[in-house]
């Protein structure tokens, strides 16, 4: 039966004590804000430091100290195929074959790597399909791949916008325009969520649509990865990326991911070649002629960032042990839980507090996006001098995020009554 909300300590409180993964938040070390922990809402944008990382770091260090280079083979997790440690997991995380995975570079190299091999404009079919206002590398990256083959970005790379009145888009709006464009479409690559308005979409219907026009489908996952339950073999996407720093708490800057569908493995598709995608058994070789590993380590050029794939590997554990199952169901309560509370404060203040994100739990992940109408960043500045760690977009959205592994129903009670307080006490 649908859950009762309520806009009380002890409700919020008796959820958080019948949590089955409320355990996971104290594996997190939380920023603290006059020596309390803050109310930590901005893992959609750096998640938290696990407790184990500084250990997964020292054992590097400490093994780098007494091998040297022999730690690539003799380390208590061998560097030379560190990443491998670390390929299941990502399998489990974003619904995949383990040999569509590999943990790689970064976010944006993975994309323009992937678009090698993706995007291949060809007469007529050049043009890119996206949401309107990707996340900004995103768009420079096609801008960029569109210029390179020598077409023109303004012609060749289409955002779907939303109705008029609407801040998000309507997936039949986005099929729509896949089929308008028919032949022309090279590539429709979507973020997983959007970063701004915190709409998830839907991948496996967008995918269906590019295939029937023969475009290919690829998506950026970086607000998807760790948010949503993901099932890219079984929506059929052609490839993916993602970071590892927001919802994986990896860290900074840490390793990223990258996704091929198990049908294009193998394939001789073009791409940029490295050694360190070079078929493992023969790579001491140093062979001339580069022979790809049959996975999609083939699209991996170099070696293995070691410091940041060990915390990777730390925070993926985490994922393991929880299960992206039973953390999509709790953050589809905790989002709902903030859902309630923000309409419980718009109602007491009588300001008018606009989530732009869909109301509907398919369409979104963790992240509301709020339109604070007749407030700027100073209401966003007061809620931070509070202890409240969100997010600002401009122009005027202030973002959200209870996430699952460490957050709480009490994180969200607290907040509203802090948004509530700054909001009655100009």
């Amino acid at each position: 039966m649908p859950v009762t909300f309520e806009n009380t300590l002890a409700f919020a409180q008796a959820r958080d004590a019948a949590d089955p993964l409320r355990a996971f938040r104290a594996e997190f070390l939380f920023p603290k804000h006059n020596g309390h922990d803050v109310l930590y809402f901005t893992g959609n944008s750096l998640g938290l430091q696990p407790r184990g990382a500084a250990d997964a770091l020292k054992q590097e260090l400490d093994d780098w100290a007494r091998f040297g280079v022999e730690g690539h083979f003799q380390a208590k997790h061998p560097w030379y195929s560190y990443h491998e440690e670390i390929t299941p997991s990502l399998a489990r995380l974003v619904g995949a074959l383990p040999e569509e995975v590999v943990a790689m570079n970064q976010l944006t190299s993975n994309l323009h790597f992937l678009m090698v091999s993706f995007y291949r404009p060809d007469g007529k079919r050049r043009k890119i399909l996206t949401e309107t206002r990707p996340f900004p590398s995103d768009t420079y990256a096609f801008a960029s791949q569109i210029a390179f083959h020598g077409g023109d970005p303004e012609a060749d790379l289409v955002e779907v916008q939303p109705r008029a009145g609407e801040h998000t888009l309507r997936t039949e709006d986005i099929v729509a325009k896949i089929n308008e464009l028919g032949d022309a479409l090279a590539l429709v690559c979507f973020g997983g969520v959007n970063f701004y308005t915190g709409q998830a979409f839907d991948m496996a219907a967008i995918t269906k649509a590019a295939h029937a026009v023969g475009a290919i489908a690829g998506f950026d996952l970086a607000h998807a990865a760790g948010n949503l339950h993901l099932k890219l073999h079984d929506w059929d996407v052609d490839f993916a990326c993602w970071c590892s720093y927001k919802y994986l708490n990896s860290g900074p800057g840490s390793v990223a991911g990258a996704f091929v569908h198990q049908r294009h493995l193998g394939k001789q598709l073009p791409l940029f070649a490295g050694w360190w995608g070079h078929d493992k058994s023969e790579r001491f070789k140093m062979e001339r002629t580069f022979k790809p590993m049959p996975t999609a380590e083939a699209w991996q050029v170099s070696n293995a960032p070691v410091f940041s794939m060990a915390v990777h590997r730390v925070a993926l554990e985490l994922f393991d042990r929880a299960g992206i199952a039973q953390l999509r169901a709790k953050s589809e309560q905790l989002t709902a839980y903030l859902a309630f509370i923000i309409a419980e404060v718009e109602k007491a203040t009588g300001t008018r507090l606009e989530v732009i994100t869909p109301n509907d739990p398919a369409q979104r992940g963790c992240q509301l996006s709020i339109l604070a109408h007749g407030h700027g960043k100073a209401l966003f500045n007061r809620i931070t001098e509070r202890g409240v760690i969100a997010d600002w977009r401009e122009p005027n959205v202030i973002r959200v995020a209870p996430v699952p592994l460490y957050n709480s129903f009490e994180d969200v009670y607290r907040f509203g009554g802090i948004l509530k307080d700054v909001l009655s006490n100009p």
